[in-house]
């Protein structure tokens, strides 16, 4: 589990795979790591080329002393998001999604975001993986490849370090 919050560094974990379904998995480490019921449901729409056509997730999460009715009702909706890809190919909205998830729940629309996959790796983030790899190590890549090429693993960037930028770190 890599989570980034913020700060300095994100916060790296490891959490037991439960059954291989990533909805599933999110949620049991929710559940045992961090204490919060949590309804996980997720969904990519393949289509015929073998493209994304959709994809897309719903998160719901307890909030502390909520009531056992609001979780049964939860648990009873949770089977209306079992083939949320389906509903992305029926050309489902996102309200018509979070209506399916909390019919029989109350509930205001206070606030929306737009949401969007955004890496923050830099140069400079990069450099400080660089030397935490060590000098042997680096010396090593630089003798092998004449310079350092290290590539972001959220967004694909590629970073590369010739040797006299290797020598200044």
């Amino acid at each position: 589990v890599v989570k980034d919050m913020g700060l300095k560094e994100p916060y790296i974990g490891f959490t037991e795979i439960v059954s291989g379904e990533i909805a599933e998995d999110i949620a049991s480490y929710y559940a045992k790591s961090e204490q919060i019921p949590t309804l996980c449901a997720l969904g990519v729409l393949v289509d015929i080329d073998y493209s994304c056509k959709g994809a897309g997730g719903v998160i719901i999460q307890l909030l502390p002393y909520a009531s056992e009715d609001t979780t049964a009702i939860l648990e009873r909706n949770a089977e209306h998001l079992k083939n949320l890809s389906g509903l992305f190919g029926e050309g489902k909205s996102c309200q018509d999604i979070l209506k399916l998830a909390l019919q029989d729940i109350p509930y205001d629309i206070f606030d929306e975001i737009p949401v969007a996959y955004r890496c923050d790796c830099s140069r400079q983030r990069t450099a400080r993986a660089l030397i935490g790899l060590g000098r042997s190590e680096v010396e090593e890549i630089l003798r092998e490849q004449g310079r350092a090429e290290l590539q972001c693993h959220f967004c694909g960037q590629k970073y590369i370090f010739e040797r006299e930028e290797c020598e200044e770190l």
